[in-house]
């Protein structure tokens, strides 16, 4: 591979999907076969890719601006296109850079436009999407984002989200105009309150969040209670 980008485990085939981003192509490695190996998608900017419980494979295009889904066992031609695709810009319905991907229940995708600086649902067989993170431009006010990357949304429809550039977690409650920080948001830094550009974001079962902490070589566990995050440790630092 050349720069993989982003991986997804497919339990039911038992194998992991991997944004090979350089060399232009989704594949498949078997986890039961080191041999089992198989080009999914190619000629594909592929930077973040994610699974419905379908089975459906939804990749962002970032060099076509565009987020496109293959349904279960659909494997190459030029998919369908779910967001975007209409070039580069930043009306509701372009994209610019679009990066992580989530999908609800409705099949409804939400994308980290990177390079506008919000975040984008796209209802499903929409025209055009609705900003529910960000879209006032690049800053590091509350209502604004600055390269958002890492995405995910709850079961209410609050949206998490790395803003990168200003070294924070935000959560954009649903239908609310302004986020709230939830982790870092102190300057970048090598603090256990300090993020320094954050790229990806999980929670566990106990609602613990995780942080990708990119630029600290690390990844950092919060533990969020009633709308106040406290550090809860580093969970693991690499070195560089």
């Amino acid at each position: 591979m050349n720069t993989p980008v982003d991986v997804i485990a497919d339990e039911k085939n038992k194998s992991v999907i991997i944004c090979d981003w350089i060399n232009r192509r989704v594949v498949r490695w078997s986890l039961e076969n080191q041999h089992d190996i198989e080009i999914l998608i190619g000629n594909i900017s592929c930077s973040r890719l994610t699974m419905n419980e379908n089975g459906d494979l939804f990749v962002s295009d970032f060099e076509n601006h565009a987020v496109k889904r293959w349904r279960k066992d659909e494997k190459g031609g030029k998919g369908t296109i779910v967001a975007g695709g209409n070039g580069q810009g930043s009306k509701l319905n372009q994209l610019n850079g679009p990066l992580a991907i989530f999908i609800d229940e409705e099949e409804a995708v939400y994308v980290s436009d990177y390079r506008n600086n919000r975040v984008v649902k796209w209802l499903k067989g929409a025209s055009e999407g609705i900003v529910v993170a960000g879209g006032q431009g690049q800053g590091n006010s509350l209502n604004q984002l600055d390269y958002p990357e890492g995405l995910l949304v709850n079961e209410v429809g609050d949206v998490y989200v790395t803003d990168r550039r200003n070294h924070r977690i935000m959560c954009w409650p649903l239908g609310s105009n302004t986020g709230r920080i939830v982790a870092g948001g102190n300057g970048a830094g090598l603090g256990s309150h300090q993020l320094n550009n954050p790229t990806g974001l999980s929670f566990d079962v106990e609602k613990n969040l995780y942080v990708a902490d990119f630029g600290n070589n690390r990844v950092q566990r919060f533990r969020l209670d009633e709308n106040k995050n406290k550090n809860e440790k580093i969970l693991i630092k690499f070195n560089k």
